[in-house]
């Protein structure tokens, strides 16, 4: 940490340990593809040929994306693949939170699928000191159709009931078994005709099993208006209850299809008017849990670089446990290795989140990645800026 004649959380613009797990071909490689995503126009085309090839399994295609896009953002094919990833992570002080990459899925026999696939990174998890929580996304778990049936008519009729029941069975098997094994589960958000149901869905998890330890937690998307006020009464509602309220904490995903549904069907957008409103909640959410550590186990899950210094500073002056289970931070892999290793050095408690899965079933995530990275501003803009930096000091 550089002296700078006040207290530094952290230095994020220390480039040499920001990259140390990188070689140098590795870095080179980044800061090529890192370049090509900043073309709007290529990803654009790129994204939807190569959807169409994988889906036709074209010749070469599954190869092109592994030999490109596939590693960058993604640990591994499959758990036993991601296993060096993990390592190597681990070596560099930062924890893992494995996330198969399979959504969006409605036929129960894919649905019982993902279940035993997840259930399986639980246990991998338990085996391994530096993964103590696995993501999942209830859409793997559920049709969209039972999610949004539910949110619609509380009243199912026998036959909805049954899908709802499974549903619920499912996930409960998932989070009992993390809780038995000493892993966590985070369970992600989505798009607000749903989210009413997975909000219901993982309260009542919280409740059975978030008594001793955070083994649940739900995502607040602070781009919402109403986000920060869930927050606040959920909280409320778990003291109540006697349990630890498990808060990951994101900006949000799915800003221009809120928007749009909102506007083809003739309701309020729940989505903030602009960006300073979503940092404006999303760094008071930050605050709140903080100032709430000790019954709120949180995550700050942003690549927001002013997000998570306000938290590194809030722990740091306060003088909390810098490794306190409740305070945690996270980065997708791949990305902001500026923020996740200059808090992993400073001794935060900070993972990546780590996709793995078939090539197709996380074409959608790698996409979306992609897409984000297309438009190289702010943030991800000064990840480039410094991985060139990092070049230019190891003189590539």
């Amino acid at each position: 940490m550089k002296d700078t004649g006040k207290v530094t959380a952290v230095d994020f613009s220390d480039t040499e340990i920001a990259f140390s797990n990188k070689s140098d071909a590795e870095l080179k490689k980044t800061a090529w593809l890192f370049r090509m995503m900043n073309n709007a126009l290529l990803v654009k085309v790129g994204s939807a040929l190569g959807v169409w090839a994988i889906r036709w399994n074209l010749p070469f295609s599954k190869r092109i994306v592994e030999a490109t896009i596939f590693y960058q953002f993604c640990g591994g094919r499959s758990l036993s693949e991601s296993q060096p990833t993990v390592d190597k992570l681990k070596q560099y002080g930062t924890l893992s939170v494995l996330d198969y990459g399979a959504e969006g899925k409605s036929e129960e026999k894919d649905l019982d699928t993902t279940l035993e696939e997840l259930m399986k990174a639980v246990k991998f998890a338990a085996s391994n000191t530096s993964v103590p929580v696995v993501s999942t996304k209830v859409t793997s778990l559920a049709s969209n159709k039972t999610l949004r049936r539910w949110q619609e008519n509380k009243s199912l009729n026998d036959k909805e009931q049954v899908a709802f029941d499974k549903v619920l069975d499912r996930v409960d098997t998932l989070c009992r078994s993390a809780h038995d094994l000493g892993v966590a589960v985070f369970v992600d958000a989505e798009e607000t005709w749903m989210q009413d149901t997975i909000d219901h869905l993982v309260h009542i998890m919280m409740e059975r099993y978030n008594r001793e330890r955070a083994v649940v937690y739900n995502t607040y998307q602070l781009y919402r208006v109403d986000k920060l006020q869930s927050l606040k009464d959920d909280h409320t509602e778990a003291k109540e209850k006697g349990y630890i309220l498990g808060a990951k904490l994101v900006r949000g995903a799915y800003m221009q299809k809120e928007r749009a549904r909102a506007i083809e069907m003739d309701y309020p957008s729940p989505i903030q008017p602009d960006k300073e409103s979503t940092d404006r909640d999303y760094d008071f959410a930050v605050r709140y849990c903080v100032d709430n550590y000790e019954t709120i186990a949180s995550c700050n899950a942003s690549h927001n670089l002013n997000s998570n210094m306000l938290q590194a500073e809030l722990i740091a002056e306060r003088d909390l446990p810098r490794r306190h289970p409740h305070l945690n931070f996270c980065q997708l892999y791949g990305m902001s290795d500026y923020i996740t290793f200059n808090l992993a050095e400073e001794n935060y408690n900070v993972g990546k989140y780590v996709v793995y899965g078939p090539v197709k079933e996380v074409l959608p995530y790698l996409v979306r990645r992609a897409e984000e990275n297309s438009s190289v501003t702010g943030d991800l803009s000064r990840e480039l800026t410094l991985i060139v930096k990092e070049m230019k000091r190891r003189g590539l």
